[in-house]
């Protein structure tokens, strides 16, 4: 009974990656006005970027709208680098530990690369992987992206 898993997305985005990092690491309260697929962010304790601070967050995905609240476990700003955990909502339904490490590396050429990593550990073995948190990553990866080359 294989309960625990990874899954890895790799993306490339024009932004340098300091830019686009500072999104997640400075700006996460404006996430809902950026990512169309973000509809709503509520801080519930501590500050927006703080470890530890919790937020709830509005989403949707495969044409359903859902709910988690997240907490930021680590951010290492010299190598780009943020954890976020995830729980209750329609994710605490399906999984027991949830975790989402970003990290972003610039390219030699301009642009960088964003490395996604969702670490799970479901709840019971009929659960999927959580590849719709994949999809909403690349669209605000996407979205984000975008808007940061228009800022």
């Amino acid at each position: 009974m294989v309960l625990k898993g990874k899954v890895v997305s790799e993306l490339e985005i024009r932004s340098p990656a300091a830019k686009f990092f500072n999104y997640y690491a400075k700006q996460l309260h404006n996430l809902p006005n950026i990512v169309d697929n973000i509809h709503h962010g509520k801080l519930h304790e501590g500050d927006w970027h703080d470890v530890g601070a919790v937020k709830s967050w509005t989403f949707t995905t495969e044409g359903k709208v859902e709910t988690f609240k997240e907490t930021i476990e680590a951010v290492d700003e010299e190598n780009k680098k943020m954890t976020f955990s995830l729980f209750d909502g329609d994710v605490g339904t399906d999984y027991k530990n949830l975790k989402i490490h970003l990290q972003v590396i610039d390219k030699e050429e301009g642009g960088a690369i964003t490395v996604w990593t969702v670490e799970y550990e479901k709840l019971s073995e009929e659960t999927k992987p959580p590849y719709r948190l994949l999809d909403i990553i690349t669209c605000a990866t996407k979205d984000i992206d975008a808007h940061s080359l228009k800022a």
